[in-house]
């Protein structure tokens, strides 16, 4: 029962980000890192569900993939979990960088240096929502549910 209570309040923390990427009174990304242009852009091309769609997908994924694909005796320890997070922590604002690329490229507007910065909140929000998703899955998988921390 208490590991359900884990799962459930990560997916509930999960959805609770999204909604608030998805808000107009209070948007977490803006509330981290704002620029006028930028961020005017990115709400009127409708890009921040999808920035925070890839972030949870990819925290998600990697957690996913540590617990169950990997779930190795020798893949067990501290560190590998420590390198898992770091892969997440990278991969999700370097998908983000190119979507925002991508769509800025698209409709003719140059925010390098702005999606850069943007992007730098993004390792912060991938390595929280992977953390959660840890604690959240780890109890059903067989070999690596004692990382990061014992149970």
């Amino acid at each position: 029962m208490k590991h359900l209570v884990y799962l459930i309040s990560g997916i509930v923390v999960t959805v609770l980000f999204f909604i608030l990427s998805c808000s107009d009174s209070f948007n977490i990304w803006e509330q981290m890192y704002f620029n006028q242009g930028f961020n005017d852009k990115m709400y009127n091309l409708s890009m921040y569900p999808v920035i925070a769609a890839i972030t949870i997908l990819v925290a998600w994924g990697g957690a996913a993939i540590y617990y169950y694909a990997i779930n190795s005796v020798k893949f067990d320890r501290w560190y590998h979990w420590l390198a898992v997070l770091g892969v997440v922590a990278v991969l999700a604002p370097v998908v983000c960088y190119i979507y925002n690329d991508t769509v800025f490229a698209n409709n003719g507007l140059m925010y390098v240096g702005e999606s850069i910065q943007f992007e730098m909140q993004t390792v912060l929000f991938a390595a929280l929502l992977y953390i959660v998703a840890s604690f959240s899955m780890r109890w059903w998988s067989s070999n690596c549910r004692h990382t990061p921390l014992p149970q």
